[in-house]
């Protein structure tokens, strides 16, 4: 056959489709040879393998991104939520309250390999982890377990060398006290997580701080400091001498503040014994309580200010009215005795100095039994007095107010009121009358003036700083009486109940000075919670012979650092205090 037969008899090849030629001319274009055909798949493969390999070098980039935003925002989170705290000071600026940096031990149990070595070489590093509790945690199925807070820079050293894998370390902030016990009752302290549990460290987190953490915006250093009106020197004096105190007679708790009466600021504030916040175990001593303001006392003769003020207040007495003090007061089967009896009748001005029982429970009759309970709510003895500091209590008022309460409240029995409450009641006695609710924060006179409530009349607050520079001069505070700071006081012994009896061996001794008393600047408070006797004391446990001295003691070492200057050669209270308010008046 031919081979224009054969060509004649072989099927025809079939049209490439117009999709395939349009294909191969854009990817080898016209007329290209074998060779170049297969090139251009080889590079193709190439470009597309390539493809693949970077798909999967991005996917890997972006899982290592994504689990360190998320330890980052795990870490974050933690530092903002229970962390970042704002530094407290004191007026001066000195730092209360302060957060470091601290190392915290972490373990991922999905990625321990061998658990039992872990354990061992880790609480071999730590001797205090409790093995069963570590294993207990290594063994869940968490992601994340704590295994130890706030740990030191050679413990991380330590364990880092180990190598375990799982086992890590988170910053954490760590709130730090640098006076340690010398304001531990007022600062407060704060849990593990660095939440305020007690003190100005509660008041921060009721106040705003927890929402801005929970915000994410209470980050470190971004946090303007937080202010105090306690004078950290003052503080250290003042505790000082109480601790002398405490020890020298032997009391079973000893405490004191210093307020400041035109403001109502709190300038210092020690209750002993305390604690360190650095060491928060000791904080749950029962005994450590802060008396000035979760304790409700009686507050004995102290209270004899307040008694006087509403009498000279009604203007049905004055300081020359005369009160039957010849003998004890009987009232049914109760009867009421005078520490220091005279056996005569005295003025009004001498139930003061004498600290006449029997002279206050007749004021406060001739008063009457409701006007006694509306000026004790007016100086705001009745209800539960309200500060930055989270820890109070209501006082204790008897339920049913008749002849008899009236009578020993008049002289600070059968009524019980935080020491604080009752210095703000003492503040508006002296200050001229301006009722001030305290503070713990910075707060200028006209601030103070603009909250305050006028209480008393102006002529009644003068009479009352003579009478209680009067008692310093030739009354119970003698003792108290330091040259040159014009020193006003009252003194308060209150027998404590014990078994249903009030016992004349246990008392609780309180003093209230004012100084100076012609232009009250501050008020001290000294408590001694049952002193004994002392040689020097002979026998007595009054309060003129423990918390007196122990106030003088306080005012010659605080004086010159709240810059009251001493003045000498002054007139007595009769010429200074009474002419000059006779003259304003």
């Amino acid at each position: 056959m031919t081979d224009q037969a054969l060509a004649t008899t072989r099927p025809a090849k079939p049209a490439e489709p117009w999709r395939q030629r349009l294909i191969r001319s854009l990817l080898y274009g016209r007329n290209v040879d074998r060779a170049a055909k297969a090139r251009a798949r080889v590079g193709f493969a190439v470009l597309a393998f390539a493809l693949v390999y970077a798909i999967i070098a991005g996917r890997l980039v972006m899982f290592a991104i994504g689990a360190d935003s998320h330890n980052s925002a795990r870490t974050g989170s933690r530092d903002a939520i229970a962390t970042a705290r704002p530094d407290i000071v004191d007026r001066n600026g000195e730092v209360l309250a302060t957060d470091v940096k601290s190392p915290s031990l972490f373990g991922e149990p999905r990625r321990i390999i061998d658990k039992d070595e872990a354990i061992e070489l880790l609480t071999a590093t730590l001797p205090d982890l409790d093995t069963s509790e570590v294993r207990e945690r290594l063994s869940s199925r968490k992601g994340f377990v704590w295994l130890k807070r706030e740990i030191t820079s050679k413990q991380q050293q330590a364990i880092h060398r180990l190598g375990i894998p799982g086992i890590g370390f988170l910053r954490e902030n760590k709130r730090v006290y640098p006076t340690g016990a010398s304001v531990a009752h007022l600062i407060g302290l704060v849990n593990i997580d660095n939440q305020g549990i007690a003190g100005m460290e509660k008041w921060l987190d009721n106040n705003g701080l927890a929402d801005l953490h929970r915000a994410g915006f209470a980050t470190d250093r971004l946090q303007r400091p937080v202010e105090l009106s306690i004078d950290l020197r003052v503080e250290h004096a003042l505790r000082d001498e109480l601790m002398k105190a405490k020890e020298k007679y032997k009391a079973k708790a000893a405490s004191g503040l210093v307020s400041n009466v035109k403001t109502g600021e709190i300038v210092a504030l020690v209750s002993l014994p305390d604690f360190d916040p650095n060491n928060p175990k000791e904080a749950h001593d029962p005994d450590r309580i802060n008396r000035l303001t979760t304790g409700v006392f009686e507050m004995g003769s102290t209270f004899k200010a307040l008694t006087l003020a509403m009498a000279l207040d009604s203007g049905k007495a004055n300081l020359n009215t005369l009160y039957d003090g010849r003998g004890a007061m009987k009232y049914g089967k109760f009867t009421i005795h005078d520490t220091h009896p005279v056996g005569r009748s005295i003025t009004l001005s001498e139930v003061f100095t004498f600290s006449s029982n029997v002279g206050a429970a007749k004021i406060a009759l001739g008063q009457g039994v409701e006007a006694h309970k509306a000026f004790l709510k007016k100086l705001g003895q009745l209800d539960r007095l309200r500060t930055e500091l989270p820890e109070s209590t209501s006082p204790i008022v008897p339920k049913r107010w008749g002849e008899l309460n009236t009578i020993t409240i008049a002289f600070g029995h059968g009524m019980a009121v935080a020491p604080l409450q009752a210095v703000m009641g003492i503040n508006a006695v002296v200050n001229g009358g301006y009722l001030i609710p305290p503070t713990f924060l910075k707060r200028s006179e006209e601030e103070a003036r603009a909250i305050g409530k006028k209480v008393l009349k102006t002529e009644t607050s003068d009479k009352m700083r003579y009478l209680m520079r009067l008692n310093a001069e030739i009354g119970t505070a003698k003792k108290a009486d330091v040259k040159g700071y014009y020193i006003g006081g009252k003194t308060g012994t209150s027998e404590k109940v014990v078994n249903g009896r009030y016992s004349k061996k246990q008392v609780l001794n309180s003093f209230t000075a004012i100084f100076p008393a012609d232009n009250p600047q501050y008020q001290l408070l000294i408590m001694l919670d049952e002193p004994k006797a002392l040689p020097e004391t002979h026998g007595f446990i009054t309060s003129g012979w423990n918390t007196v001295p122990t106030g003088g003691k306080v005012i010659a070492r605080i004086g010159p650092l709240l810059g009251v200057e001493p003045r000498f050669d002054l007139p007595t209270a009769d010429r200074l205090i009474l002419a000059t308010s006779r003259t304003t008046q």
